[in-house]
């Protein structure tokens, strides 16, 4: 067993189940995508530490037991196609993969984003398509879709994404308030959202998922 394989086993048993994520489909996805191919060549040895990864910017990779936590509360079905936003170089787009029937990942940034398509063609993730462009915008053509997932924080979720969501869809957002912050599904029912707590975690907020905070004197 290599050294990375070794360390993928040990952050599955103490980053992942201690957090009562028993899904199958997520264990074996987490057991089998090489996390260390998916982040900068510098940051390879950094791969398995339990906290998030910073990706430059505002962007960072999440840290497994957010990522697990978040796949498990939206419980991805086979048939399901899943929108996700702010893939960075893929590695969330990759385990969705695994478990979903199609992924359409979106990057803002091109570097991100082309390294992100260069590694899933090297894995031979076929049924995940990165596409380059503003987060917030998400991809409309590809829609609708059954899940969306949102890799990064945000203080507000733009109606754009909402209006990609199927009927009965839900989507994943880590909601944040200063530092803190809170995962809440949202479910879908014709225009109406309703949003429930999952956990708390906590990332940066992705540029274009800002409130507009009033400007005061």
């Amino acid at each position: 067993m290599s050294s990375y394989s070794a360390r993928r086993v040990m952050m599955v048993d103490t980053q992942v189940r201690p957090q009562d994520v028993t899904k199958f489909p997520i264990i074996e996805a987490m057991l089998a995508v090489p996390r260390e191919v998916y982040v900068p060549s510098d940051k390879r040895e950094a791969a398995y530490v339990g906290e998030n990864l910073p990706l430059g910017g505002d962007r960072v990779m999440l840290e497994a037991r957010t990522l697990a936590k978040m796949l498990d509360a939206l419980n991805i079905q086979p048939s399901e196609v899943v929108l996700d936003i702010g893939c960075g170089l893929g590695y969330s787009a990759a385990v969705i993969a695994r478990m979903a029937d199609a992924v359409v990942a979106v990057e803002e940034h091109e570097a991100l984003a082309a390294e992100a398509q260069r590694v899933l063609a090297a894995e031979g993730v076929d049924n995940a398509a990165v596409i380059t462009g503003p987060a917030s915008d998400g991809c409309a053509k590809c829609g609708p879709y059954d899940v969306i997932t949102l890799q990064g924080g945000v203080e507000t979720v733009p109606q754009a994404l909402i209006d990609q969501l199927k009927d009965g869809g839900r989507i994943a957002a880590l909601f944040m308030d200063g530092a803190l912050g809170a995962m809440k599904i949202g479910h879908k029912t014709g225009t109406k959202m309703v949003w429930r707590f999952a956990f708390n975690a906590a990332a940066p907020v992705m540029a274009g998922f800002a409130s507009r905070h009033a400007f005061a004197l």
